[in-house]
């Protein structure tokens, strides 16, 4: 940006009116000025005009310069606003206390017009550089979270690619479990991580041959014994990364086969021993397959899927989380309706 052409904001706080005009006369050709009498008033100003930078006076009645600086550093939205104290105080302590609180100067009283242009132009300068790599870092981070998403959902895909599995799937049945996970009241976060994590469920399928995955009838038992293997084989490539959503992942497709009463796979794991987000998706997984349409099998409607899912309860299904299913089953409808159209 172009700071020298730039009009800038800058609200000037001071109880005496003289010293507001003679601010304004120094400033009133290269700045948008506002002013303000006290420290209240000041705070509604910011809130108001959000200034690029605040002349502050210390000694004023009421609400003092450094408690307004104070609360101006405390809330996130206005902390990054440039404060420079403009006071007759000089000694050393006093100035301390106002660089602990945030402030970026001092200017003394009775002001010097060059010093105030000088220090008002430094800070803006660096202000807009501040805010300007702000800028560059929160692309940056929008740009890698948008590719960490797209890695992920292709992953997801991967594990799918010579599966019958076709169509939304694998984003269908994570929305399904984040809702499950609000139910029981996941946090918000937790929650949207699972939907992330979800999906990745089958991605060892990329390890188990086309002619298993493929056949259009049943599997022998030989083919179940390296179907079985897909959850060992997805836990292997997605615990490559320690981060939590990764972490979350490889337990989702090492478990989401195991079952409440110890007769699943692979491990025959029972109850509380399943980690909770693998029961999750366990439900979400079969509801939205019962509920597709394959080659081999017309899907069921949402009454039978949830019955099913209700005989499961205790058996194949944590109970806690098959009621709390039938509990959203109008949000269950509204998720499969909306990736129905999409």
């Amino acid at each position: 940006m172009d700071v020298e052409n730039h009009t800038w904001k800058i609200l000037v706080v001071d109880d005496e009116p003289r010293n507001l005009k003679v601010m304004q006369q120094i400033l009133k050709d290269k700045h948008g000025l506002v002013f303000a009498r006290d420290g209240e008033k000041a705070l509604e100003a910011v809130e108001k005009h959000r200034p690029d930078l605040i002349l502050l006076d210390v000694m004023m009645p009421g609400i003092d310069g450094y408690e307004v600086c104070r609360r101006l550093k405390s809330n996130p939205d206005t902390a990054g606003i440039p404060v420079i104290f403009v006071t007759a105080m000089e000694d050393v302590e006093n100035e301390a206390r106002g660089f602990d609180l945030g402030a970026v100067d001092y200017i003394t009283k009775p002001v010097s017009r060059a010093v105030v242009l000088a220090r008002v132009a430094t800070h803006l300068v660096l202000y807009d550089n501040k805010r300007a790599l702000e800028e560059q870092v929160a692309e940056r981070t929008r740009e890698l979270e948008q590719s960490r998403r797209e890695a992920i959902f292709m992953l997801g895909e991967a594990g799918h690619y010579n599966d019958t599995d076709t169509g939304v799937h694998i984003w269908r049945m994570a929305d399904y479990a984040g809702a499950i996970a609000r139910e029981i009241n996941w946090k918000v976060e937790d929650a949207a991580l699972l939907e992330i994590a979800a999906p990745m469920h089958d991605t060892g399928k990329i390890g188990i041959p086309d002619a298993i995955l493929k056949k259009p009838g049943k599997l022998d038992s030989d083919e179940w014994v390296v179907m079985k293997t897909h959850s060992a084989i997805g836990a292997s490539i997605l615990s490559k990364s320690n981060s939590p959503m990764f972490k979350m992942a490889a337990d989702i497709a090492h478990y989401h086969h195991e079952k409440w009463d110890g007769s699943g796979y692979p491990y025959g794991l029972k109850g509380n021993d399943i980690p909770l987000s693998a029961r999750l998706v366990a439900i979400a997984d079969v509801f939205d397959a019962l509920t597709m349409r394959r080659p081999y099998k017309e899907p069921w409607s949402e009454e039978d899927a949830l019955a099913e899912i209700m005989k499961g309860s205790g058996a194949h299904f944590d109970p806690e989380l098959t009621r709390a299913f039938r509990n959203i089953i109008p949000e269950i409808s509204r998720i499969r309706a909306y990736w129905e159209k999409a």
